[in-house]
């Protein structure tokens, strides 16, 4: 029995020439189970101590984006061979929390988590349009003992969204802390917001979208509004290219929908970014995408990205990581992670070998669980 849990936990992509296995993925949370209709938004973080804490949206009733969603983390002490039991870290009645952003303060060890609220009857067009009874507010939650515990939620909304704006999204996926450059120590969070287009920016819309960041230079205690990105551009996700110099890329899902993703620069911590361009390399059906610095001893490091790497508008399959050894501008390695259903993903760093996604995949349906993959960079092959 211990060895048929065992084979079930881990798939082989491929195998080796010595033996060891390539791939290894556990499925971490299960659409139906635990009290749970779906659990979709995956976010993952690596502590100072090597843990890793794996976030989620826990969506009670449905699929939907907006209704009773609760924010969970399960946790694992081995590299995400192995997972607890997973823990309600926020939920409010039938109200939405949601779109996880997790950060970890290297100087203090303190993980924050960014979150946004809407209550139930708050829905998607009345919220763009500000005719809805509440808005799309942002939060903070903070551990300091490595996702053990969490304080309660603590309202930053005056601080990072701007009274003009309707739409509000932390992430989803990860922040970071600045290593280098002018800024360094700075956490960086990527977001999204819609902003006033009465000519019609979106479907014909009143309204369009940009995507924009927020960030503290006091380890989360205080927070200032960064700089926007638009138009068109949504959800997203910065890293800090390892140039030495501090450099922020903003990555982007795009509303031009031309079949990939969009990406903006900066040189000042966020404060102001460059107009956006897109990357025809990073191929996407109009979705989340994940990207991350991941150190590796020499030359500073590399870039992995992931995302379903398919560029026909509905066809969220084909889960890929790819990776780049030139500071972003260049993708020639790849590797899929899951050739089938699939959607939102998450890289983490676990060792300089060693990386880590957390994504949402299915046989009949993309979201049927969230699973995390363990892969060896060197298993991230060139592309023929």
């Amino acid at each position: 029995m211990i060895f048929r849990r065992l084979f079930r936990r881990l798939a082989v992509l491929p195998l080796l020439a010595s033996g060891v296995i390539a791939v290894e993925k556990t499925d971490v949370f299960q659409a139906g189970s635990e009290g749970y209709h779906t659990y979709r938004i995956p976010a993952v973080v690596r502590t100072n101590s090597g843990a890793l804490l794996a976030f989620c949206e826990g969506r009670r009733n449905s699929n939907s984006d907006i209704g009773d969603i609760d924010l969970l983390v399960k946790r694992s002490k081995d590299g995400g061979r192995t997972w607890s039991a997973q823990q309600v870290i926020w939920s409010d009645g039938s109200n939405t929390c949601g779109n996880p952003c997790a950060v970890v303060d290297r100087t203090t060890g303190r993980v924050l988590l960014l979150a946004t609220h809407n209550l139930e009857r708050d829905h998607l067009d009345e919220i763009m349009t500000k005719k809805s009874p509440g808005t799309r507010t942002a939060w903070v939650l903070s551990s300091a003992d490595e996702g053990e515990t969490w304080s309660a939620p603590r309202e930053i909304t005056r601080s990072v969204k701007d009274p003009a704006w309707g739409w509000y999204a932390t992430g989803p996926g990860i922040g970071i802390q600045v290593k280098q450059g002018p800024h360094t120590g700075r956490l960086v969070i990527p977001a999204n917001h819609s902003y006033d287009d009465p000519a019609g920016g979106f479907r014909g819309k009143p309204y369009d979208s940009g995507a924009h960041v927020f960030y503290s230079d006091d380890g989360g205690e205080s927070w200032q509004l960064g700089g926007s990105i638009r138009p068109k551009m949504n959800e997203s996700q910065v890293v800090e290219i390892p140039d030495g110099r501090g450099t922020l890329v903003m990555n982007m899902r795009s509303l031009f929908r031309r079949g990939c993703r969009a990406e903006a620069t900066s040189s000042d911590g966020g404060r102001t970014w460059s107009a956006p361009r897109e990357v025809p390399a990073l191929v996407e059906p109009f979705c989340q995408g994940s990207i991350l610095a991941h150190e590796t001893g020499d030359r500073g490091g590399v870039v992995l990205f992931s995302n379903p790497a398919d560029s026909r508008p509905k066809e969220r399959r084909n889960v890929t990581v790819r990776l780049s050894e030139d500071h972003a501008r260049t993708w020639p390695r790849a590797l899929v992670l899951h050739p089938g259903l699939s959607a939102y993903s998450c890289l983490v760093s676990i060792d300089r070998d060693t990386a880590g996604c957390l994504y949402e995949n299915g046989k009949n349906d993309r979201y049927e669980r969230l699973t995390f993959a363990r892969f060896r960079l060197a298993e991230i092959r060139p592309l023929p």
